[in-house]
């Protein structure tokens, strides 16, 4: 009987040299940079399970990153160096033999922590409980996760997948997210053109192994299922990328019955007229309107709602659209983050629910840092006079291409009165 020692050394023989360790893409990495925003003009990146460094030699190229490659495997990190070398980015990229369970480095160390195909090897909720303390201020963790892209998976791939690895919805995922502290600053569905990038590779290499060394058929047999699985149920599970941020000081939540009251003082407090805390109150009685669980509340540490905001349910042109309002802090709260961290929660809730495009009515020097731009854009326009930069939308899931989005005019719930 072949031992696990030396199945573990084929495996390893067989993705040597290879270009990826997992489904990916330079496109789809630089996608992912994207969307972390506004990083510092030389940031300090971990990216984990690195392997041979696809990643961390673009973010050192092209972020001008000065990069932590952490992998278990020396041989990666040796190939990772090479390349560095023959690239001038030696300067930039420092390898790190080490378990990303255990990471050897101080609390706020990094500004971008990386981890493409990988946290898979300590598992999703691992990865954003223990990883949060590297992140300084303000800094991004980006990973990708495999999940389920349909409701009921055939009993087959089921099969398979929990022989290796338990996959959820990404709804769930973005619940975990959203539960571990973090708002989620955009997602990103990886095309079948990433997995090609990684089995392309590796099925020439299966198909070219030596079938008699120690270990190998074990790890030919199994890279072949996994390959063969992929091509007969692949439209059931995918990779995804998340692009998270910590939030720092503000639990948000959906409002409950016992809410109701602070969250029209919150209002009250807020505006000049009591109209928007009115507007709230007439919204919860129109049941076309009233999206239950995507009215949220930001809490203050004494468990005071500081916070609130409201999606509820608007057309465009007829097609199901989602409309961003009112928001409000009480006065003491506000320019201490409570208003962005429920924005961010009720967009993520949206977004979880598997919304499509939310609009928004405010001020263009606030919405855009959530992702909103102005809906001329996408042939997206309100039924009344307002200054074209003022109307925004955000489209949560999928292409923001302005061809897959609906066009038309906006017709909100009968409580807005326009």
């Amino acid at each position: 009987m072949t031992d696990n020692a030396s199945i573990t050394d084929a495996f390893f023989a067989l993705h040597h040299g290879l270009p990826r360790q997992g489904p990916g893409s330079d496109a789809t990495t630089r996608r992912l940079l994207s969307l972390a925003g506004t990083l510092p003009e030389r940031p300090r990146v971990l990216d984990l399970g690195c392997g041979p460094g696809r990643a961390a030699l673009l973010l050192a190229a092209e972020a001008g990153a000065e990069v932590t490659a952490v992998d278990l495997h020396q041989p990666f990190l040796d190939e990772l160096r090479a390349s560095a070398h023959d690239r001038g980015l030696a300067g930039s990229i420092t390898t790190v033999n080490a378990d990303m369970a255990e990471l050897p480095f101080s609390d706020g160390s990094f500004d971008l922590i990386w981890a493409e195909s990988s946290a898979y090897s300590i598992g999703f909720d691992t990865a954003l409980r223990t990883w949060r303390r590297l992140l300084a201020p303000g800094g991004a963790l980006v990973l990708t996760e495999c999940e389920w892209t349909t409701a009921e998976p055939s009993a087959a791939v089921r099969a398979f997948w929990d022989r290796h690895y338990a996959l959820r919805t990404g709804e769930e995922n973005l619940r975990a997210a959203t539960g571990a502290g973090y708002s989620v600053l955009g997602v990103h569905a990886q095309p079948e053109s990433d997995w090609d990038e990684y089995y392309g590779p590796l099925g020439a290499r299966a198909d070219a192994a030596e079938p008699d060394a120690p270990g190998t058929p074990e790890a030919l047999a199994a890279t072949r299922e996994e390959i063969a699985v992929r091509r007969e149920h692949g439209t059931e599970y995918g990779y995804t990328g998340y692009v998270l941020r910590p939030v720092a000081s503000w639990p948000c939540r959906p409002e409950t019955v016992s809410d109701v009251a602070a969250v029209h003082a919150v209002h009250t407090a807020a505006f000049e007229t009591a109209g928007e805390a009115d507007l709230v109150d007439a919204l919860r009685t129109d049941a076309d309107a009233w999206l239950p669980g995507l009215s949220y509340v930001a809490q203050a540490p004494d468990g005071e709602v500081a916070a609130h905001a409201l999606i509820t349910r608007c057309r465009v042109d007829g097609a199901p659209a989602l409309a961003l309002a009112p928001v409000a802090v009480l006065p003491k709260y506000q320019r201490t983050g409570a208003g962005s961290a429920v924005v961010r929660a009720v967009i993520e809730a949206a977004r979880a629910r598997g919304e499509r495009l939310v609009l928004v009515l405010g001020h263009p020097a606030y919405y855009p840092r959530f992702g909103f731009k102005p809906a001329s854009r996408y042939g997206i326009r309100p039924g009344f006079e307002v200054p074209d930069e003022a109307m925004m939308v955000l489209v949560l899931n999928g292409s923001d291409d302005s061809s897959c989005v609906p066009q038309g005019t906006i017709k909100y719930p009968a409580a807005f009165g326009v």
